[in-house]
């Protein structure tokens, strides 16, 4: 009765579950501002999903659930639109270049290898770094440190070197506008790779490489994310006719309710708060999926019944 079979993804799967799914990874992406898509993919695949299909079809819930996070973070004035649109561009066309990809690896038979490999070297280092960066800060301010000037280093001297230096209001910081384009342009060739919004990439991205505050990171994260994945969406469903919409509609409906009730918590929490959060739930993740790519194939059918 609760159960429904899908013809795409040729797997029958639990309504009530999928739902609940959609639901949590919602409330990490309105607390968080990420798609989600870096924890539903992997969790579909071990669910029996196959994971091209699982990565196209998320990339298709997230439109809906990145979509009601962005205007639950407007309404908080957590959206830089002006950084958000230059990081779309470059999104949009690495999202392109990362759909054709996923093509020619699929005539070659190697998408769903570089899928799980590609998720456990970028959380491994993502996380770890946020995880050590964040834990540092938490203990800096424990100890009630005084601020330490810290020398202008290589890298702020060589962005401030850049051409089209432009000043962003809503993050109050000034930087070259390649450097949005180029950096979303990385992010959306990850999305279409891994089913991804990038945020769980694109967040560390603006904290550390733009040198965004964390609360308009997160809405302004939202904000590309929402149409990177309506661009990865309508590719992967035209070309690799990938995309279960019956199982999308389930996990954004879901979604959908959970990304509002993160938003509300997210603006509880501190930065420093935010960010060692994310970083361990990026590795625990990312020990899952090693895991799984790790241990013979035998094994993993016992763990799964023997099915």
């Amino acid at each position: 009765m609760w159960h429904l079979y899908l013809p795409i993804a040729g797997h029958s799967i639990s309504i009530p579950l999928i739902f609940i799914l959609g639901g949590f990874v919602g409330l990490l992406s309105g607390i968080f501002g990420v798609g989600g898509g870096f924890l539903m993919t992997p969790l579909l695949i071990m669910m029996g999903i196959p994971p091209t299909v699982a990565a196209a079809s998320d990339s298709n819930q997230i439109v809906a659930a990145s979509t009601s996070g962005t205007l639950a973070h407007y309404r908080m004035g957590n959206v830089d639109f002006k950084m958000g649109i230059y990081l779309l561009i470059g999104g949009v066309v690495g999202g392109t270049g990362g759909v054709w990809i996923i093509k020619i690896l699929r005539a070659m038979g190697n998408a769903d290898f570089l899928i799980t490999v590609t998720y456990v070297l970028m959380l491994g280092f993502v996380g770890g770094y946020m995880f050590l960066e964040s834990l540092q800060g938490i203990r800096s301010k424990a100890h009630e440190l005084p601020p330490v000037i810290k020398k202008e280093s290589r890298y702020a001297r060589l962005i401030k070197k850049l051409p089209g230096q432009t000043h962003f209001e809503k993050s109050g910081i000034e930087v070259s506008i390649f450097m949005p384009i180029v950096l979303g342009g990385i992010v959306g060739i990850l999305a279409a790779i891994m089913g991804v919004g990038g945020g769980f990439i694109m967040v560390p991205v603006m904290v550390y490489l733009l040198r965004m505050p964390m609360h308009v990171v997160v809405g302004t994260s939202l904000f590309q994310i929402l149409f990177t994945c309506v661009n990865v969406t309508i590719m992967q469903a035209s070309t690799n006719h990938t995309v279960d919409f019956i199982l999308a509609l389930i996990l954004l409906l879901g979604s959908t309710l959970g990304v509002q009730l993160g938003a509300k918590i997210s603006k509880k929490l501190g930065g420093d708060q935010l960010k060692i959060l994310l970083a361990i739930l990026v590795l625990l993740v990312m020990v899952k999926m090693l895991f799984s790519l790790l241990l013979p194939p035998d094994i993993l059918l016992a763990y799964k019944g023997g099915h």
